[in-house]
Parts: C-alpha cells; structure tokens; sequence
C-alpha cells in the first residue's frame, strides 16, 4: 500500500527540487519562479528497508520488490487560495486526495532565489499555508453543520453524531487552530471526523530546506520549526534540497561516501520516509519465498487477515491462518526451518496483530 504524501509550499522554497530528488525524476521543471508546477506531479519512490535485503539472502529470493510510497508534488500556494488565488481551488482539491501533508519550508538565505513574501521566515511561511486551508475548512464546515444538525433534529442519528463532532472541529477552527486538535468522543465519532475529510485535520511533516551546511544540525529557523512541529503534534525533519539533488544518479557507495562527508547518516529521503510512517502510524510485514521476498505496508494495529487484504482481498476473504515468524528470529535462526526447529514459527489466528518486521505466509480457503 505506501502512502501518499502532498508536497505543499509557498513558490520557490525548494518543494520541486526535493521532490525530483526524491522521486529522481526531473518531471517536475524546477524552475525559479511561482506557479512553475501547475499539475500535481506524482512519484513512487521505493521505500528503504535494509530488513528486505537480508530476508531475500536468507530466504534466498531471485527479486526484491520494496513497498512503494507516493509523492504529489503540488502546485505552490500563496495567500488568499482559499478564495481561489493563485491556482487555489485545484490545490485544495488535490489536498483533499492525499493521506498527509508534507510541508516544505525555506529555513536557508540565497539572495537567487527570490521569496514570494521577500523575507526568509519559516513560521509565517507555515502559518500562510496552515491558514489558507482552515479557511477552506471553516467555510465548508459553516455550510455543512447547520445542515447535519437539522437532519440530527428529525431523527438522522448518523447526521447526529456528525454534527456533533464536527461542531469541536468547527469550535477548534474559529479559535484559528487546525481540525486534527479535535477529539472524537469515541471510534464511530472517529470514524465520521476521518470521513469527513477535513484539510487541517491530516497529519503534518514540516520538512525544513536548510543550505548544506547545516543539513546535519539545522539552523536557527530549523529549531524554531521543531519547537512548533512538536506544540502541535506534528513531525519534523531537515533535508537539504540541495544535497538530495546532487545524490541523484550516483550509486550506493558513492552516495554513502558524500553523506559521511557531509556528517550524514543516511538521505533526506529516508528521514522523511521514517518520520512519514511514524506520523501515518504504520507499519512493514514481509513474505519471501525462492521467487521473490517483497516488504508490504499495513497501519499499527492492524490484524493478521487485514494484512492478507493487502496481498489480495481473496487472502482476506477465505483467511485461514497466517504462519508468522518475527525478523529477528527469522534471521537469527535463518529462514522459515530453523525457525521452525527452534519452535519460532508461530501460528496466528484471525486476532492476531501484526508486529513491524513479522515475516508471513498466509494460508486461505476461497
């Protein structure tokens, strides 16, 4: 499954360049000036998972097939797009569509590159996008309680309970604070908050575009959003645009080679991988066989037979049992027999839940 993720940002803050980066393409024209980027461009990045290598040595495997993961590159809002500037309502709408919000923010000087409000000021930058969509979300939740209230009125439990939970939202707004603040009472308010589609209710990632120098530590306008990511509960990162797009087409080796040299660990594309999962709450189960060995993405908490449904909805449908061996049992035992012999293969029913890393073979009976 993946998850598809929303690059937002204001014109020129680096959002196209990360992107290409990501995604290695250069389909987005990372041009300097605003509104270069019209149609959501979109990108399946493969996602890294050093775990799927070894499961495929021990296992074996002729082909590895990583999960994928979604980027749309989206069009740079400005100030007033709620009210249809800039190319506002096409931006809005392909918000709409994505599962989080990763929000690209200028935290590095380059007098090259103009900024669409003239001054660097990554917090004013995250407050005009953040307003721009509770504006959005007040008017359409303006129109839509009245009306669920009524239907609630002449006996619509269901408008009811929606009108219920959208008033916190609609409360949370007018104090100029986003949706995802509000607290559902209980899973069916959950449900209907989730269905409801709110723009400030998905999850946010700050990523903070910081010049190379300090894409080990930050900077100070890095920390000043890491101060807000964390009094809002969102998730933040720092990545140099400008690093991740001199990676590109270089091999592994060469790649490890430059980060070292520029303090790093790993790629911008990995830490915003990472923190993504984390804000999305999920998780990576593996299946290997001579064939292939192949990593699949499912949400935290979710149980043995959903996680078939994301093979194939037969798996789900005539789930029997699903053969579970933990990863670091699969490897210190290396591979199903040895784990089998030393009593590691467990045998999950329907209440399982699955634990990242689990290596699964599912049996069924359609």
């Amino acid at each position: 499954m993946g998850f598809k993720c929303g690059i937002v940002g204001l014109p020129n803050v680096g959002k196209s360049t990360l992107f290409n980066a990501l995604t290695e393409t250069q389909a987005a024209q990372a041009a300097n000036y605003p509104f270069c980027t019209i149609e959501p461009n979109v990108g399946q990045v493969a996602v890294p998972d050093p775990r799927l290598q070894k499961i495929a040595g021990i296992a074996g495997s002729a082909k590895i097939i990583e999960t994928q993961l979604s980027f749309v590159d989206i069009a740079g809002l400005v100030r007033g797009a709620s009210t249809g500037e800039g190319l506002g309502n096409q931006f809005l709408g392909n918000i709409r569509e994505v599962d989080a919000i990763v929000h690209v923010l200028r935290c590095f000087e380059n007098d090259d590159i103009q900024h669409v409000e003239n001054k660097v000021d990554p917090i004013a930058d995250a407050e005009t996008v953040e307003t721009e969509l509770m504006l959005a979300d007040l008017e359409s939740l303006e129109k839509r309680v009245p009306n669920l209230q009524k239907r609630g009125a002449s006996g619509d439990k269901e408008a009811k309970a929606t009108a219920a939970v959208l008033s916190k939202a609609l409360d949370l707004l007018r104090d100029g604070k986003p949706a995802r603040l509000t607290e559902p009472a209980d899973e069916e308010e959950a449900r209907l908050f989730a269905q409801a589609q709110l723009l400030t209710a998905k999850p946010v990632l700050y990523v903070c575009n910081v010049e190379e120098d300090a894409a080990a530590n930050g900077n100070e306008y890095s920390a000043r959003v890491f101060e807000k990511a964390k009094a809002e509960g969102a998730e933040a990162v720092i990545v140099s645009a400008a690093i991740e797009a001199d990676l590109v087409g270089m091999s592994q080796e060469e790649k490890m080679e430059f980060l070292s040299e520029m303090g790093l660990e790993e790629t911008g594309l990995a830490r915003i991988i990472r923190a993504g999962y984390e804000l999305l709450n999920l998780q990576t189960f593996f299946t290997c066989g001579p064939k292939e060995a192949r990593a699949w993405t499912v949400h935290k908490g979710a149980k043995a037979p959903e996680a078939a449904g994301e093979i194939h909805s037969d798996f789900q449908r005539g789930f029997i049992r699903a053969e579970t061996i933990a990863y670091d049992d699969y490897v210190e035992y290396q591979g199903e027999a040895g784990a089998r012999e030393h009593g590691r293969l467990r045998q999950e029913g329907k209440e399982y839940l699955v634990q990242d890393g689990d290596v699964m073979l599912f049996k069924f009976n359609v």
